[in-house]
């Protein structure tokens, strides 16, 4: 199969999963319901403007259309994921995502008692959400401090300087999901 004819396939696949017929789409892109239906049998090359138009008006992002199939469902065994370090720290970050160019991260984050993600609070562009699965963390976030236990979370915009802390007595694992990807 060309990569037309994949595209082709992956735009039907998400416009027919949503329910919408080819000439509801075809309406909403502003095109003929011929010139899309020669697009998803892979006979026409969308334009990167009409790809666009698809993408939006079946609410995904253009490059779910782009990237390959195994790119999509990836799946990450739990001795294969890479590694990554905060800037002046010892603690163990692994990232359980596939990689950093998709719209979000995820990490694992472990910290032995007293250890911090950062000497001081820093902040980055985006927003996380940080779920502690064992341990007591501590959190700073600007002139606000909370202190949580496995089970608790908290979201937080990350553009306002943070830092996390193990205050326990063992070690503490979090997982922390961070939009865009910052590392």
């Amino acid at each position: 199969m060309n990569e037309n004819h994949r595209l082709g396939a992956r735009i039907r696949e998400m416009r027919q999963s949503q329910d919408m017929s080819l000439s509801e789409l075809a309406d909403e892109i502003g095109k003929t319901s011929s010139y899309l239906s020669q697009v998803e049998r892979g006979l026409a090359e969308p334009s990167i403007t009409a790809l666009r138009e698809i993408a939006k008006a079946l609410g995904v992002p253009i490059f779910y259309f782009l990237v390959d199939d195994r790119d999509k469902n990836a799946v990450i065994r739990k001795d294969e994921r890479k590694k990554i370090s905060y800037p002046s720290s010892d603690s163990q970050v692994e990232l359980i995502s596939p990689d950093l160019n998709r719209q979000m991260e995820l990490v694992e984050i472990r910290l032995q008692p007293g250890e911090a993600t950062v000497e001081n609070p820093l902040p980055h562009r985006g927003e996380e959400c940080t779920l502690v699965m064992e341990g007591r963390m501590y959190i700073e976030i600007g002139e606000k401090d909370f202190e949580l236990e496995p089970g608790d979370s908290i979201y937080y915009v990350a553009s306002v300087p943070h830092k996390i802390v193990n205050v326990g007595e063992e070690e503490l694992v979090l997982i922390s999901a961070i939009t865009p990807p910052n590392f």
